[in-house]
Order: structure tokens, then C-alpha cells, then sequence
């Protein structure tokens, strides 16, 4: 018989792991900021058996991690009016295939339409599941998402100008 973490965390690995890559844009430490998840879920098996939004609570805690890392590297510069971290980041290569542009542009939107924006299009979450996941009203997602996918048609379209 498998454990509830066999059952119920791990097969949530991959994930997890493309969240944290997306936010930390490295593969080792992204693993590791996972690796760091699993061990405190799993300390906390019996506590997160009754949890009633066990994947929000996963992803709030590799959120929770990730910036941990990035405080303790000063790479966080400050945290907006909406108490979002914004990191020191250097201008990724410019590519000339559309995908990677269009990537690169969705790692500059804020946190919060970033996160709901790889849940919803990356993921193919519905709206329910994004709103659950991150215990935020469905109404926020779909704003969130209405304006990420605008700024992210409105970048583009400045980039293509330039090209």
C-alpha cells in the first residue's frame, strides 16, 4: 500500500518542479527548492492528510522557498504595491524564435499573473482549479489572466515592431 505521500504528493513532481524552474530559471536549484517542499511535506504527512487544498498549500510552499532562496542571495530588490517580490534579473538573450520570446515575456509579468498564467494556459488548469489551488476568488484568476494575456499581446507586438 503506497504512503499518502506516495500517493497524493509525488505524482505532483512535475509540476511542481516546471513552477519552480519557471520561477528560479535553473534547473539544480529548482530541484532543490523541490527537494526542500518534499521533505517539509513529508515531515508534516499526518497534518496534510486532513489539509482541504493540498496542492495550493505544495505550491504556496515552493513559493515560500523560492523566495527564501532569494532572500537569503539578495536577489530580491523589492516587493511591489501588491507585496510581490520583484528580482534582480538579467536581461535573458533575445531569441529569434517566437516561443522563447514570448517565455521571456511571461517571466516579466508580475508574480501573481505569472503564477496564474502558467497554471491556466501551461497547465490547463480551469479557472476553478487555479482559484482553489491558490486560494484566491475565481473572479481575481480571471482578472489576473484577462491581464496578463494582454500584456503579454501588447509586449509582443512592441517586440515585433522593433524586429
Amino acid at each position: 500500500m503506497n504512503s499518502f505521500f506516495e500517493g497524493n504528493i509525488w505524482p505532483l513532481r512535475g509540476k511542481l518542479f516546471r513552477m519552480a524552474y519557471l520561477w528560479v530559471k535553473d534547473r539544480a536549484l529548482a530541484e532543490d527548492i523541490l527537494q526542500n517542499v518534499f521533505e517539509k511535506s513529508f515531515r508534516k504527512e499526518d497534518e496534510l492528510q486532513q489539509h482541504p487544498n493540498l496542492t495550493g498549500w505544495l505550491i504556496r510552499s515552493l513559493k515560500n522557498e523560492a523566495l527564501m532562496h532569494f532572500r537569503k542571495t539578495g536577489k530580491i530588490v523589492s516587493l511591489d504595491e501588491n507585496g510581490e517580490a520583484r528580482l534582480m534579473d538579467p536581461e535573458p538573450e533575445r531569441s529569434e524564435t517566437k516561443i522563447p520570446r514570448i517565455l521571456q515575456l511571461v517571466n516579466r509579468l508580475p508574480e501573481k499573473q505569472r503564477q496564474i498564467f502558467q497554471l491556466r494556459e501551461m497547465e490547463g488548469l480551469t479557472y476553478e482549479e487555479v482559484a482553489e489551488y491558490l486560494e484566491i476568488p475565481m473572479e481575481q484568476v480571471k482578472v489576473n489572466l484577462h491581464r496578463a494575456r494582454k500584456k503579454l499581446r501588447e509586449e509582443f507586438a512592441k517586440q515585433e515592431t522593433k524586429s
